[in-house]
């Protein structure tokens, strides 16, 4: 079983960086006590207000668990609140350090 890793990118306006930014302690604090096999997440700024959030699950099975919940707690509610536009969400395997 390999690493399932979530890549999804996607706008914020500048007016609620800050906010977005505050909001996402929580948001992890959410996953880490309700989404199993969530092993971590990174969120990378790009160009253009985008950002880019990358998170590693155990496998394809607990990301797919993940998303059926959706915004169930309010941390992960106001994180997502944050987000003007979803530009794109992928699914892929870790390829190397496994």
């Amino acid at each position: 079983m390999s690493t399932s890793v979530e890549l999804t990118r996607f706008r914020v306006a500048p007016e609620n960086t800050a906010t977005m930014l505050a909001a996402r302690p929580a948001m992890l604090a959410d996953f880490r006590a309700d989404r199993s096999g969530f092993l971590g997440a990174r969120l990378v700024r790009l160009p253009d207000d985008e950002w880019l959030d990358i998170v590693e699950w155990r496998s394809s099975e607990d990301f797919a668990a993940s998303r059926v919940k959706g915004a169930n707690l309010p941390g992960i509610e106001a994180f997502f609140a944050t987000i003007d536009t979803l530009v794109s969400a992928e699914e892929g395997a870790l390829a190397d350090g496994e």
